[in-house]
Protein backbone atom coordinates (compact mmCIF):
# COMPACT_ATOMS: atom_id res chain seq x y z
CA UNK A 1 0.00 0.00 0.00
CA UNK A 2 1.10 3.08 -0.78
CA UNK A 3 1.70 5.96 1.71
CA UNK A 4 2.44 9.61 0.68
CA UNK A 5 5.40 10.85 1.81
CA UNK A 6 5.61 14.40 -0.26
CA UNK A 7 4.53 15.10 -3.56
CA UNK A 8 5.10 12.29 -6.40
CA UNK A 9 7.13 10.18 -3.60
CA UNK A 10 5.76 7.35 -1.78
CA UNK A 11 6.46 4.97 0.97
CA UNK A 12 6.02 1.69 0.01
CA UNK A 13 7.81 -0.66 2.32
CA UNK A 14 6.99 -2.87 5.57
CA UNK A 15 6.37 -2.29 9.25
CA UNK A 16 6.83 -5.60 10.51
CA UNK A 17 5.30 -5.73 14.47
CA UNK A 18 6.41 -8.79 14.83
CA UNK A 19 10.23 -8.88 14.68
CA UNK A 20 11.68 -9.41 17.63
CA UNK A 21 15.97 -10.00 16.68
CA UNK A 22 17.95 -8.44 13.80
CA UNK A 23 21.31 -9.12 12.92
CA UNK A 24 21.35 -12.71 13.23
CA UNK A 25 20.24 -12.44 16.92
CA UNK A 26 22.75 -9.90 17.41
CA UNK A 27 20.31 -6.57 18.39
CA UNK A 28 16.79 -7.05 20.26
CA UNK A 29 14.04 -5.61 18.92
CA UNK A 30 11.39 -4.67 21.46
CA UNK A 31 8.95 -2.14 19.46
CA UNK A 32 9.13 -3.79 16.23
CA UNK A 33 10.95 -2.26 13.05
CA UNK A 34 10.60 -1.34 9.54
CA UNK A 35 11.93 -2.14 6.31
CA UNK A 36 11.20 1.49 4.58
CA UNK A 37 11.22 1.39 0.47
CA UNK A 38 10.32 4.84 -1.36
CA UNK A 39 9.04 5.39 -4.68
CA UNK A 40 9.06 8.71 -6.66
CA UNK A 41 7.12 9.33 -10.11
CA UNK A 42 8.24 12.28 -12.03
CA UNK A 43 9.09 11.49 -15.02
CA UNK A 44 10.58 9.36 -14.54
CA UNK A 45 9.51 6.60 -11.50
CA UNK A 46 12.46 5.37 -9.23
CA UNK A 47 12.74 2.89 -6.64
CA UNK A 48 14.45 3.46 -4.04
CA UNK A 49 15.92 0.66 -2.06
CA UNK A 50 13.32 -2.73 -1.44
CA UNK A 51 12.75 -4.99 1.69
CA UNK A 52 13.72 -7.62 3.83
CA UNK A 53 13.80 -11.23 1.50
CA UNK A 54 11.33 -12.98 3.90
CA UNK A 55 8.37 -10.03 2.77
CA UNK A 56 9.42 -9.62 -0.83
CA UNK A 57 6.40 -11.50 -2.12
CA UNK A 58 4.48 -9.22 -0.99
CA UNK A 59 6.86 -6.26 -1.29
CA UNK A 60 6.16 -7.53 -5.19
CA UNK A 61 2.37 -7.30 -4.88
CA UNK A 62 1.91 -4.51 -3.50
CA UNK A 63 3.81 -2.77 -5.59
CA UNK A 64 2.15 -4.09 -8.71
CA UNK A 65 -1.09 -2.88 -7.39
CA UNK A 66 -0.05 0.59 -7.73
CA UNK A 67 2.68 0.73 -11.15
CA UNK A 68 3.99 -1.58 -13.87
CA UNK A 69 7.12 -3.17 -13.03
CA UNK A 70 7.90 -2.45 -16.66
CA UNK A 71 7.82 1.12 -15.78
CA UNK A 72 10.05 1.78 -12.85
CA UNK A 73 13.58 3.26 -14.91
CA UNK A 74 15.97 2.47 -11.93
CA UNK A 75 16.53 1.11 -8.54
CA UNK A 76 18.23 2.56 -6.10
CA UNK A 77 20.54 0.48 -3.62
CA UNK A 78 21.94 2.54 -1.15
CA UNK A 79 23.01 -0.41 1.00
CA UNK A 80 23.54 -4.25 0.29
CA UNK A 81 22.51 -4.98 2.92
CA UNK A 82 19.78 -8.32 2.93
CA UNK A 83 17.14 -5.78 4.74
CA UNK A 84 17.43 -3.65 2.78
CA UNK A 85 17.86 -5.45 -0.90
CA UNK A 86 16.43 -8.84 -0.21
CA UNK A 87 13.88 -8.18 -2.46
CA UNK A 88 15.68 -7.46 -5.33
CA UNK A 89 16.05 -11.33 -6.93
CA UNK A 90 12.38 -11.33 -7.19
CA UNK A 91 12.17 -7.80 -8.54
CA UNK A 92 14.97 -8.43 -11.31
CA UNK A 93 13.12 -11.50 -12.55
CA UNK A 94 10.31 -9.32 -13.48
CA UNK A 95 12.70 -6.22 -15.06
CA UNK A 96 15.80 -7.92 -15.56
CA UNK A 97 17.64 -5.00 -17.79
CA UNK A 98 16.51 -2.15 -14.95
CA UNK A 99 19.62 -0.11 -13.53
CA UNK A 100 21.02 -0.54 -10.40
CA UNK A 101 22.39 2.66 -8.74
CA UNK A 102 24.70 1.72 -6.08
CA UNK A 103 28.41 2.41 -5.17
CA UNK A 104 31.43 0.21 -6.34
CA UNK A 105 31.59 -1.15 -2.68
CA UNK A 106 27.62 -2.20 -3.00
CA UNK A 107 28.32 -4.12 -6.48
CA UNK A 108 30.28 -6.56 -4.48
CA UNK A 109 28.18 -7.14 -1.50
CA UNK A 110 25.23 -7.69 -3.99
CA UNK A 111 26.93 -9.90 -5.93
CA UNK A 112 28.06 -11.75 -2.81
CA UNK A 113 24.55 -11.97 -1.82
CA UNK A 114 22.97 -12.90 -4.69
CA UNK A 115 25.10 -14.07 -7.42
CA UNK A 116 24.35 -11.89 -10.23
CA UNK A 117 27.04 -10.35 -12.34
CA UNK A 118 25.23 -9.51 -14.74
CA UNK A 119 22.58 -7.41 -13.39
CA UNK A 120 22.66 -3.56 -14.63
CA UNK A 121 25.05 -1.96 -11.97
CA UNK A 122 24.84 1.53 -12.45
CA UNK A 123 27.90 2.64 -9.88
CA UNK A 124 27.88 6.16 -8.41
CA UNK A 125 29.69 8.45 -6.01
CA UNK A 126 29.34 11.47 -4.37
CA UNK A 127 28.56 14.31 -5.97
CA UNK A 128 27.11 11.82 -8.98
CA UNK A 129 23.10 12.65 -10.19
CA UNK A 130 20.33 11.36 -11.90
CA UNK A 131 17.95 13.09 -13.90
CA UNK A 132 14.31 12.25 -12.52
CA UNK A 133 12.65 14.63 -14.72
CA UNK A 134 10.36 17.73 -13.96
CA UNK A 135 13.68 19.77 -12.66
CA UNK A 136 14.15 17.39 -10.00
CA UNK A 137 17.69 15.57 -9.58
CA UNK A 138 18.98 12.51 -7.19
CA UNK A 139 21.95 13.33 -5.42
CA UNK A 140 23.95 10.67 -4.41
CA UNK A 141 26.30 10.62 -1.39
CA UNK A 142 28.74 7.73 -0.05
CA UNK A 143 28.52 7.32 3.59
CA UNK A 144 31.04 4.77 4.12
CA UNK A 145 31.29 2.80 7.50
CA UNK A 146 27.76 4.17 8.39
CA UNK A 147 27.55 1.45 8.42
CA UNK A 148 28.72 -0.91 5.37
CA UNK A 149 31.49 0.03 3.09
CA UNK A 150 28.81 -0.08 0.74
CA UNK A 151 26.04 2.51 1.74
CA UNK A 152 25.12 5.81 0.64
CA UNK A 153 22.52 8.29 1.00
CA UNK A 154 20.97 10.00 -1.64
CA UNK A 155 19.08 13.47 -2.04
CA UNK A 156 15.90 14.90 -3.89
CA UNK A 157 16.16 18.38 -5.06
CA UNK A 158 12.60 20.14 -5.57
CA UNK A 159 11.43 18.01 -2.75
CA UNK A 160 14.36 18.33 -0.38
CA UNK A 161 14.37 14.87 1.06
CA UNK A 162 17.24 13.01 1.97
CA UNK A 163 16.93 8.96 1.64
CA UNK A 164 18.84 8.45 4.28
CA UNK A 165 19.52 4.69 4.71
CA UNK A 166 20.49 3.20 7.81
CA UNK A 167 21.96 6.84 9.33
CA UNK A 168 19.10 8.50 11.54
CA UNK A 169 17.17 5.04 11.58
CA UNK A 170 16.01 3.32 14.57
CA UNK A 171 14.23 -0.59 14.75
CA UNK A 172 11.16 1.18 15.81
CA UNK A 173 7.00 0.43 14.22
CA UNK A 174 5.51 3.24 13.62
CA UNK A 175 2.35 2.94 11.86
CA UNK A 176 2.12 6.37 10.99
CA UNK A 177 5.13 6.31 9.60
CA UNK A 178 6.34 9.88 10.86
CA UNK A 179 8.26 11.58 14.14
CA UNK A 180 5.70 13.84 15.09
CA UNK A 181 3.04 10.94 15.17
CA UNK A 182 5.29 8.56 17.42
CA UNK A 183 5.60 8.23 21.20
CA UNK A 184 8.62 10.97 21.72
CA UNK A 185 10.01 8.78 24.51
CA UNK A 186 9.92 5.17 22.91
CA UNK A 187 11.25 7.08 19.54
CA UNK A 188 14.26 8.82 21.40
CA UNK A 189 14.92 5.32 23.50
CA UNK A 190 15.18 3.13 20.30
CA UNK A 191 17.35 5.97 18.64
CA UNK A 192 20.12 6.02 21.04
CA UNK A 193 19.82 2.24 21.41
CA UNK A 194 20.09 1.85 17.47
CA UNK A 195 23.29 4.59 17.44
CA UNK A 196 24.48 2.72 20.64
CA UNK A 197 24.88 -0.53 19.64
CA UNK A 198 24.98 -0.20 15.93
CA UNK A 199 26.72 3.10 14.97
CA UNK A 200 29.14 4.00 17.94
CA UNK A 201 32.18 1.94 16.75
CA UNK A 202 32.05 4.66 13.59
CA UNK A 203 31.62 7.91 15.29
CA UNK A 204 34.69 9.72 14.10
CA UNK A 205 33.38 9.10 10.74
CA UNK A 206 29.47 10.09 11.26
CA UNK A 207 31.19 13.48 12.55
CA UNK A 208 32.54 13.96 9.39
CA UNK A 209 30.01 12.79 7.35
CA UNK A 210 27.86 15.36 9.17
CA UNK A 211 30.33 17.93 8.64
CA UNK A 212 30.49 16.85 4.56
CA UNK A 213 26.44 16.81 4.00
CA UNK A 214 26.23 20.50 6.05
CA UNK A 215 28.83 21.52 3.62
CA UNK A 216 26.68 20.86 0.43
CA UNK A 217 24.28 23.67 1.72
CA UNK A 218 21.28 21.73 0.65
CA UNK A 219 17.79 22.51 2.38
CA UNK A 220 16.47 19.47 3.93
CA UNK A 221 13.07 18.73 4.71
CA UNK A 222 12.49 15.39 5.57
CA UNK A 223 14.98 12.55 6.12
CA UNK A 224 13.54 9.32 5.17
CA UNK A 225 15.05 6.71 6.75
CA UNK A 226 15.41 2.78 5.89
CA UNK A 227 14.03 2.05 9.36
CA UNK A 228 11.66 3.52 11.74
CA UNK A 229 9.99 7.40 11.88
CA UNK A 230 10.72 9.40 8.77
CA UNK A 231 11.90 13.16 10.19
CA UNK A 232 9.53 15.60 8.95
CA UNK A 233 9.07 17.35 11.73
CA UNK A 234 12.43 19.58 12.55
CA UNK A 235 14.16 16.74 10.98
CA UNK A 236 17.20 17.96 11.22
CA UNK A 237 16.59 17.32 15.53
CA UNK A 238 18.60 13.88 14.85
CA UNK A 239 21.14 15.28 12.89
CA UNK A 240 21.87 16.98 15.93
CA UNK A 241 21.59 14.45 18.40
CA UNK A 242 24.38 12.29 16.15
CA UNK A 243 26.92 15.23 16.31
CA UNK A 244 26.10 14.80 19.79
CA UNK A 245 26.22 11.46 20.41
CA UNK A 246 29.28 11.48 18.24
CA UNK A 247 31.50 13.07 20.17
CA UNK A 248 31.99 10.52 23.34
CA UNK A 249 28.86 10.96 24.40
CA UNK A 250 28.50 10.49 28.07
CA UNK A 251 25.59 11.67 30.31
CA UNK A 252 26.03 11.96 34.71
CA UNK A 253 25.22 8.50 35.36
CA UNK A 254 27.77 5.82 36.31
CA UNK A 255 26.13 1.91 35.25
CA UNK A 256 27.19 -1.07 37.66
CA UNK A 257 27.22 -4.81 35.83
CA UNK A 258 27.83 -8.05 37.17
CA UNK A 259 27.29 -11.64 37.63
CA UNK A 260 27.15 -13.66 41.09
CA UNK A 261 27.13 -17.34 41.69
CA UNK A 262 26.18 -17.11 45.22
CA UNK A 263 25.09 -13.60 45.33
CA UNK A 264 28.78 -12.22 46.73
CA UNK A 265 29.90 -10.27 44.30
CA UNK A 266 26.54 -9.07 43.93
CA UNK A 267 26.79 -7.49 47.33
CA UNK A 268 29.49 -5.69 46.00
CA UNK A 269 27.80 -4.50 43.16
CA UNK A 270 24.85 -2.90 45.57
CA UNK A 271 27.88 -2.16 47.45
CA UNK A 272 29.52 0.37 45.00
CA UNK A 273 26.15 1.23 43.76
CA UNK A 274 25.17 2.72 47.51
CA UNK A 275 28.27 4.50 47.60
CA UNK A 276 28.50 6.33 44.45
CA UNK A 277 24.64 7.32 45.10
CA UNK A 278 25.43 8.38 48.62
CA UNK A 279 28.83 10.65 47.63
CA UNK A 280 26.83 12.05 44.59
CA UNK A 281 23.25 12.07 44.80
CA UNK A 282 22.55 13.93 41.23
CA UNK A 283 24.61 11.18 39.47
CA UNK A 284 22.14 8.30 38.12
CA UNK A 285 23.01 5.21 39.48
CA UNK A 286 21.72 2.08 37.67
CA UNK A 287 22.50 -1.74 38.29
CA UNK A 288 21.93 -4.85 35.96
CA UNK A 289 22.97 -8.50 36.43
CA UNK A 290 24.43 -8.71 33.15
CA UNK A 291 22.98 -12.53 32.77
CA UNK A 292 19.60 -11.12 33.18
CA UNK A 293 19.70 -7.99 31.35
CA UNK A 294 19.46 -7.62 27.64
CA UNK A 295 22.96 -7.15 26.24
CA UNK A 296 21.75 -4.15 23.78
CA UNK A 297 20.30 -2.44 26.46
CA UNK A 298 23.03 -2.86 28.30
CA UNK A 299 25.41 -1.23 25.41
CA UNK A 300 23.17 1.46 25.78
CA UNK A 301 23.22 1.74 29.46
CA UNK A 302 27.53 1.94 29.17
CA UNK A 303 26.99 4.53 25.99
CA UNK A 304 25.11 6.62 28.68
CA UNK A 305 27.32 6.87 31.32
CA UNK A 306 30.59 8.58 31.89
CA UNK A 307 31.99 5.63 34.27
CA UNK A 308 30.99 1.74 34.80
CA UNK A 309 32.08 -0.81 37.59
CA UNK A 310 32.32 -4.34 36.06
CA UNK A 311 32.08 -7.45 38.52
CA UNK A 312 32.80 -11.19 38.17
CA UNK A 313 33.60 -13.80 40.01
CA UNK A 314 37.05 -15.96 39.46
CA UNK A 315 35.53 -19.04 37.47
CA UNK A 316 37.97 -21.39 36.18
CA UNK A 317 41.07 -18.60 36.38
CA UNK A 318 39.10 -16.76 34.81
CA UNK A 319 36.10 -14.67 34.54
CA UNK A 320 32.13 -15.84 33.85
CA UNK A 321 30.98 -16.49 30.42
CA UNK A 322 28.21 -13.86 30.63
CA UNK A 323 30.57 -11.46 31.69
CA UNK A 324 33.09 -12.56 29.26
CA UNK A 325 30.46 -12.01 26.25
CA UNK A 326 28.96 -8.43 27.26
CA UNK A 327 32.91 -7.11 27.62
CA UNK A 328 33.89 -8.70 24.26
CA UNK A 329 30.74 -6.85 22.83
CA UNK A 330 32.24 -3.10 24.24
CA UNK A 331 34.95 -3.63 22.93
CA UNK A 332 33.82 -4.38 19.55
CA UNK A 333 31.38 -0.43 20.00
CA UNK A 334 34.48 1.46 20.88
CA UNK A 335 33.62 3.57 23.70
CA UNK A 336 35.91 6.30 24.32
CA UNK A 337 36.30 8.70 27.48
CA UNK A 338 34.71 6.40 30.07
CA UNK A 339 36.08 5.24 33.42
CA UNK A 340 36.11 1.57 34.68
CA UNK A 341 36.41 -0.09 37.85
CA UNK A 342 36.42 -4.01 38.40
CA UNK A 343 35.47 -5.88 41.32
CA UNK A 344 34.49 -9.77 42.26
CA UNK A 345 34.61 -12.41 44.89
CA UNK A 346 36.96 -15.49 44.63
CA UNK A 347 37.27 -18.84 46.52
CA UNK A 348 40.26 -19.89 45.77
CA UNK A 349 42.99 -18.26 42.90
CA UNK A 350 41.10 -14.91 42.52
CA UNK A 351 42.36 -14.04 38.93
CA UNK A 352 38.97 -12.45 38.15
CA UNK A 353 40.16 -8.79 38.83
CA UNK A 354 42.82 -9.09 36.39
CA UNK A 355 41.09 -10.68 33.78
CA UNK A 356 38.38 -7.71 33.86
CA UNK A 357 41.14 -5.01 33.99
CA UNK A 358 43.13 -6.47 31.27
CA UNK A 359 39.76 -6.85 28.92
CA UNK A 360 38.46 -3.25 30.10
CA UNK A 361 42.05 -1.64 29.44
CA UNK A 362 42.07 -2.97 26.26
CA UNK A 363 38.45 -2.23 24.94
CA UNK A 364 39.33 1.42 25.70
CA UNK A 365 38.29 2.16 29.39
CA UNK A 366 40.39 4.13 31.60
CA UNK A 367 40.25 1.52 34.65
CA UNK A 368 40.91 3.20 37.93
CA UNK A 369 43.28 1.63 40.50
CA UNK A 370 41.08 0.86 43.25
CA UNK A 371 39.67 -2.68 43.07
CA UNK A 372 37.35 -4.81 45.26
CA UNK A 373 38.27 -8.44 45.83
CA UNK A 374 37.04 -10.21 48.20
CA UNK A 375 37.41 -13.84 49.82
CA UNK A 376 34.26 -15.79 50.02
CA UNK A 377 31.65 -13.64 51.25
CA UNK A 378 32.08 -10.71 52.26
CA UNK A 379 31.62 -9.74 55.78
CA UNK A 380 30.81 -5.25 56.59
CA UNK A 381 34.46 -4.51 56.96
CA UNK A 382 35.36 -6.42 53.12
CA UNK A 383 32.66 -3.70 51.87
CA UNK A 384 34.90 -0.45 52.57
CA UNK A 385 36.69 -0.30 49.95
CA UNK A 386 33.17 0.64 47.71
CA UNK A 387 33.79 4.11 48.60
CA UNK A 388 36.92 4.15 47.38
CA UNK A 389 35.72 2.66 43.77
CA UNK A 390 33.05 5.41 43.91
CA UNK A 391 35.32 8.21 44.57
CA UNK A 392 37.94 7.00 41.64
CA UNK A 393 34.87 6.87 39.30
CA UNK A 394 33.18 10.01 40.00
CA UNK A 395 36.69 11.88 40.20
CA UNK A 396 37.38 14.87 37.24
Amino acid sequence: MLRKIKNNVDWVGKIDWELKEFHGADYSVTKGSSQNAYLIREEKTILVDTVWAPHAEEFITNLKKEIDLKDIDAIIINHGEIDHSGALPLLMEEIPETPIYCTANAVKSLTGHYHHPEWNYQVVKTGDTLDVGNGKQLIFVEMRMLHWPDSMACYLTGDNILFSNDAFGQHFAVEELFNDKADACDLWKQAMKYYANILNPFSPLVKKKIDEVVSLNLPIDIIATSHGVIWRDNPLQIVQKYAEWAQDYQEDQVTVLYDSMWNSTQMMANEIAAQIGRLSPDTRVKVFNIAKTDKNDLMTEVFRSKAIAVGSPTVGNSILSSVAGVLHFASELKFKGKKAAVFGSYGWSGEGNKELREILTKAGFDVVAPEMRINWKPKAEDLTGAEDIAKALLAQ
